[in-house]
């Protein structure tokens, strides 16, 4: 009855559609990758860019936002299909737990979809998998798209990362890379204020809708 998405890339600084409620805060037993291929974002499919996806490991922690849409079906409907185009390189959705910050026994919220992919290069055609750390740098730092560089997509979550104070170290490394690759500085404050294409924002409508139950908030 009420819609919570779990994002940990684009979605951090760019939600793209109209939320009602967002808490920072982490799911478990999941790391933050780079192996998933954007084709129509910010890449090409002669040029693929590379996008974070989760990996499955024990122990684990990633930080990121979720994000709350209540009022009905057809708002949920409508967040739901906007979520599903833009992420559309992503062949599962996951149910996750959610954790705030200084509460890890405790969860906050049950029942958070999360876009995850198939790990898998036969099944899932845009599966990469993983590369050295040099390679990785050298296909985000050329590829582009439709919504712009895949090296702003970098760049942007490292931002994202460290404004919501919990800064991810692939993400640093991966970026510092990319840096060497184009033989410039820290760009971490230049990106904040660049004009950069994104995906469509979605206004979702309020009208004719009632109030639904609040979502599942377990105390500590």
């Amino acid at each position: 009855m009420v819609f919570w998405v779990f994002g940990y890339g684009s979605l951090v600084w760019n939600p793209g559609f109209d939320y009602d409620d967002k808490i920072v805060g982490f799911i478990k037993d999941y790391r933050r990758v780079f192996d998933l291929a954007c084709i129509d974002h910010r890449g090409t499919p002669e040029s693929p860019a590379r996008t974070c996806t989760l990996e499955e490991k024990e122990g684990a922690i990633c930080w990121g936002t979720a994000y709350c849409v209540r009022g009905g079906p057809e708002r949920e409907k409508m967040a739901m299909q906007y979520l599903e185009r833009r992420e559309c390189e992503y062949d599962r959705k996951t149910i996750v737990t959610f954790f705030k910050e200084g509460e890890s026994q405790h969860p906050a919220l049950t029942d958070v979809i999360v876009f995850t992919s198939t790990p898998d290069k036969v099944n899932n055609k845009y599966y990469l998998g993983p590369a050295p750390l040099e390679d990785m740098a050298r296909q985000i730092a050329t590829a582009y798209g439709p919504c712009g560089n895949n090296r702003d997509y970098l760049f942007l979550l490292e931002k994202a990362m460290h404004d919501i104070g919990h800064e991810d170290n692939l993400v640093i490394e991966l970026a510092n890379e990319v840096r060497k690759v184009l033989g410039v500085g820290n760009m971490l404050t230049n990106v904040a204020t660049a004009q950069l294409p994104h995906p469509p924002h979605v206004s979702i409508p309020t009208r004719q809708l009632q109030p639904l139950p609040e979502p599942i908030v377990l105390d500590g």
